[in-house]
């Protein structure tokens, strides 16, 4: 390549006012040198200031200039030292610190953290609430946050912790919402994937996001938005007091392969190209599935195409699989392949391990998943590669595949991200984001306040639905329950479906107290009726068996996971649909027997409480503390393991989380001896990583 020809060409571009062309030959030229091992010229370095790409710049070749705004964009980010951001990102930061609501589009590599965390180091507020989509994007942001922040700030991801005087919250949606009454001021609400909040994007979800919005943001001084791919947004009542501002500023350049174009519709060539893809490349790689069907599809390839690993890390992990989960498992056969699965279903300790060794240059080189992995994963991945067009059951939209596609090349590490297109992608359209009210939250919203929003259809709605539950309940009780929090579902029409099953059956659930007792065969008839009669779809298996997996997973705490999946295997239940059945209970049937518990109180007024079933079932029959510290990275096996040794007692309740943590730091050297002694080579790996995220060092 002549260097000097092409900084003449991207000059031209700039002078052209095309500077997107500009910065995009620019990284493929930075990338170059990269490859070659050669200094930036001061010309190179010019253009790169010229662009708004300061971080980039290489200050011993570098003019005065240069140099002098490679030092102005220095910011503290929380860090031992300050940071250069580049010139989007400044632009932004000075209008959050000028106090301005803000609602950003912006692409995958932008580089939103920095921003956020230089807020928090500038403008030091005294509580930040920041919503994510997924437990993982929380962990992974919390990890990030409390290297930086936690001497200065209590960081908070679990529910019932006490506050300090200077808190950072980082919650899904569902979760935000339990502190909307505990919370009196917030200084800047911080929502991550807003686009989340239309029905267009997440049907079932978005309106727990947009109940957690409209409770929190009332409490917020100011709002700051985040979204990829968005290029207008309606003026809706998430919105109207924002400014929205669409960035098409990239710091990597993706390099696209159509190769569907040669494969068509031959899945054999098609297997074939997708194993050579990745014999030939060093990178690591993001193959996108896109459904679960195709990831075992993928996976049975890859265990009968792909070599054998000679990591010895990867090899430690697969004994641990084997002896904590199945030897038969498909993940287990494939991290032997060097290999592992992204589908948002697995444990989450066990998802944050694979994420772990993805960045580990001897640890997994590939990742198979879903469309979780641009929920909560931010990889080094230099290459993703395309193999099904779909998510889930529906296409990939034109959004959603250029936010998979930008998961591809990394800030300071891969100036070039390789994207391998196995089927045809969706036609390139402009996603308009609108936001409107749903009808599931219409029970529960004040009618005077949001009049204004509302269609005439849903004012209707709401006068019916209220008039309705009023008879069901009496006068204003529905509202009190709203008021006092104690409502945990966002589905008015959830809550009324309970409230006339349990008002018009009341013989039929006059057993409800059965699920205290300690033998999960009493458990079997409202079991049933919660399941059949209250919620009857969505739970991915047929009744019964979904009631002999929570008879089952009762002894989570005192069997070991194999044990269990041989019991399961009596019902035809299987390791992938433990996993799915876990999540499915400790949320969507905790939720639905909360709202049960409360709503039969205000009918039966017989002092019934299945408060204590409930905790069980939202921790997955595992001591709360047990189930919380896997958000932090600590499977609930090691849990188990240093609660045996008697080292730290898990299942003492009054034992507050952020208490427990401490006493991990604060271990004896005797104690973590006497760990070391129990645990194999990958426990200790595991623990060093959970220690990594909760310490400042």
């Amino acid at each position: 390549m002549d260097i000097f020809e092409k900084c003449q060409e991207i000059n031209q571009h700039i002078i052209n006012k095309d500077e997107f062309t500009a910065r995009n030959e620019l990284i493929k030229l930075l990338d170059y040198h990269h490859l070659e091992n050669i200094l930036y010229s001061p010309l190179v370095n010019n253009l790169i200031r010229q662009v708004g790409l300061y971080p980039y710049l290489q200050i011993d070749t570098a003019n005065w200039q240069d140099r002098f705004v490679f030092e102005s964009f220095k910011v503290n980010v929380g860090e031992k030292e300050d940071l250069t951001l580049h010139r989007e990102q400044s632009l932004i930061l000075k209008k959050l610190i000028e106090g301005k609501n803000l609602a950003i589009s912006a692409p995958t590599s932008f580089g939103k953290s920095f921003i956020i965390d230089s807020f928090i180091a500038l403008n030091r507020p005294e509580n930040v609430l920041i919503i994510v989509p997924t437990i993982a994007l929380m962990d992974e942001t919390r990890r990030r946050l409390h290297k930086k922040f936690s001497r200065d700030y209590k960081i908070i991801t679990t529910s019932e912790v006490k506050l300090s005087e200077r808190n950072i919250f980082i919650f899904p949606q569902e979760r935000a919402t339990h502190y909307a009454k505990k919370i009196e001021n917030i200084d800047i609400l911080i929502i991550d994937e807003f686009y989340k909040a239309s029905s267009h994007f997440d049907k079932e979800r978005s309106p727990s996001l947009i109940n957690a919005m409209l409770k929190l943001g009332v409490k917020a001084k100011q709002k700051y938005f985040l979204a990829p791919n968005i290029s207008k947004i309606n003026d809706g009542f998430l919105t109207k007091d924002m400014e929205f501002e669409s960035v098409n500023f990239n710091t990597v350049y993706l390099e696209k392969h159509n190769l569907y174009e040669q494969i068509g519709l031959n899945d054999d060539l098609k297997s074939d190209t997708l194993i050579n893809i990745l014999r030939k490349t060093n990178g690591k790689t993001l193959i996108y599935a896109g459904t679960y069907s195709a990831i075992s599809d993928v996976s049975n390839l890859l265990i009968s195409e792909y070599p054998a690993s000679s990591s010895s890390i990867l090899r430690d992990f697969e004994l641990w699989l084997i002896k904590n989960y199945s030897r038969n498992w498909k993940l287990t056969n494939l991290v032997k392949r060097g290999s592992g699965i992204h589908n948002g279903r697995l444990h989450r300790s066990l998802s944050q391990i694979q994420v772990r060794l993805f960045e580990e240059p001897e640890g997994l080189k590939n990742l198979v998943s879903t469309s979780s992995i641009i929920e909560g994963v931010n990889t080094s991945a230099e290459n993703v590669i395309i193999w099904k067009n779909k998510n889930g059951k529906s296409n990939l939209t034109d959004f959603t595949y250029k936010n998979i596609i930008g998961r591809g090349g990394r800030m300071f590490k891969h100036f070039i991200g390789k994207i391998y297109i196995l089927e045809k992608p969706p036609e390139p359209n402009e996603t308009q984001l609108n936001l409107v009210f749903p009808d599931e939250l219409l029970g529960s919203i004040d009618l005077e306040e949001y009049k204004q929003e509302l269609t005439k259809e849903q004012i209707y709605k709401i006068i019916a639905y209220k008039e309705e539950m009023k008879s069901l309940l009496g006068d204003d009780q529905l509202e009190k329950l709203y008021e006092m929090g104690e409502i945990e579902s966002s589905n008015s029409f959830l809550i009324r479906d309970i409230v006339k099953e349990i008002k018009y059956n009341k013989e039929k659930w006059s057993g409800l107290v059965y699920l205290n007792s300690p033998h999960p065969k009493d458990w079997e008839y409202i079991l049933y009726q919660v399941i059949g009669r209250i919620s009857r779809g969505g739970w991915g298996i047929e009744h019964r068996k979904l009631v002999e997996f929570i008879k089952i997973l009762s002894n989570n705490w005192n069997e070991t996971i194999p044990d269990l999946l041989d019991k399961l295997d009596f019902h035809d239940i299987g390791i992938d649909d433990f996993f799915h059945l876990e999540r499915n209970v400790t949320f969507k049937l905790a939720t639905i027997l909360s709202d049960i518990n409360v709503i039969q109180k205000n009918i039966f007024k017989e002092g019934i409480d299945i408060s204590p079933f409930i905790t069980k079932v939202a921790n997955a029959f595992l001591p709360p503390l047990v189930y919380q510290l896997e958000e932090y990275g600590l499977p609930r096996m090691l849990s188990r393991m240093i609660h045996n040794s008697g080292i730290i007692d898990m299942e003492n309740d009054k034992n507050e989380l952020h208490d427990i943590l401490n006493s991990f730091v604060d271990m004896s050297i005797e104690d973590r001896v006497t760990l070391h002694s129990k645990f194999d080579s990958f426990d200790k790996y595991i623990f060093n990583y959970f220690l990594e995220g909760i310490s400042t060092e």
